[in-house]
């Protein structure tokens, strides 16, 4: 099942720049080489594909989220992007490398996307990827959950659009598509956020849409409230909100 989260591509560029931040440094590891044809799988509006283009690769980006990949395209006139199904993808011709950041953990079908990641690679094309593992926004999590079941008896687990997976459990899936796995690091990467009092909001905003499906305007509003008023004492720090970010880091190349 997809996540149907409805994307704010003006927010996601002005609140959330987090994301294409540290995602810079996986670019490094990356390490893009003139003329190698590259895919960003999940590229949202695009910034980290055009830092793969400034290294003279031929990348292209693939999301899945119409909205975002039109900000992409009115961004970066000189790069390919296409909306597209990351966890049932196919490619007219392989690429030397598939890079992804933030993005795997809304693709519940982690077999699917594996299988697709490993079609479209040339053998021994390598796999670059981010995403969030197990324990990820757990206290986030955990507060949605409570004031949905609280306010409006909805069970959150039947909405949470997230995978987050043990290392263990990806490595594993990883070696049973067909890779061999060269780095694989769980670590905790506490993420601050914009805007002070107002940065949980917006965070819940951009990534909770699925969990307020169905509610109206007001009550969305009223439970991010909330979810906002109970976690400040958890997660606001010196004047602004951090996000309890756990995330996986692998690099893994096509046998």
């Amino acid at each position: 099942m997809n996540s149907i989260n409805v994307w704010n591509p003006s927010l996601y560029d002005q609140k959330m720049q987090f994301v294409s931040k540290y995602g810079e440094s996986l670019i490094d590891i990356l390490s893009p080489r003139e003329g190698e044809r590259i895919l960003d799988l999940g590229c949202g509006t695009g910034d980290l594909t055009a830092k793969i283009a400034e290294h003279n690769a031929l990348v292209t980006g693939i999301d899945y989220s119409e909205e975002m990949i039109n900000a992409a395209r009115n961004k970066y006139s000189h790069i390919q992007f296409n909306v597209g199904e990351g966890q049932s993808f196919e490619v007219n011709q392989p690429y030397d490398a598939i890079f992804s950041n933030a993005a795997l953990h809304w693709m519940k079908d982690a077999k699917g996307v594996l299988s697709s990641v490993y079609r479209a690679l040339k053998p021994k094309g390598r796999f670059v990827a981010e995403f969030g593992g197990k324990g990820n926004i757990q206290t986030i999590i955990e507060s949605i959950s409570y004031f949905l079941q609280h306010e409006y008896s909805i069970d959150a687990k039947e909405r949470n659009p997230w995978y987050f997976p043990s290392i263990g459990e990806y490595s594993a899936l990883l070696e049973e598509t067909g890779f061999k796995v060269l780095f694989a690091q769980h670590f905790n990467r506490i993420t601050p956020l914009a805007d002070g009092e107002n940065g949980m909001q917006q965070w819940l905003e951009s990534f909770a849409g699925d969990f307020v499906t169905g509610l109206s305007h007001s009550e969305k509003t009223h439970l991010f409230g909330q979810v906002t008023k109970h976690l400040k004492p958890q997660l606001y720090i010196k004047g602004q909100f951090e996000a309890d970010y756990q995330r996986i880091r692998i690099v893994v190349i096509r046998e």
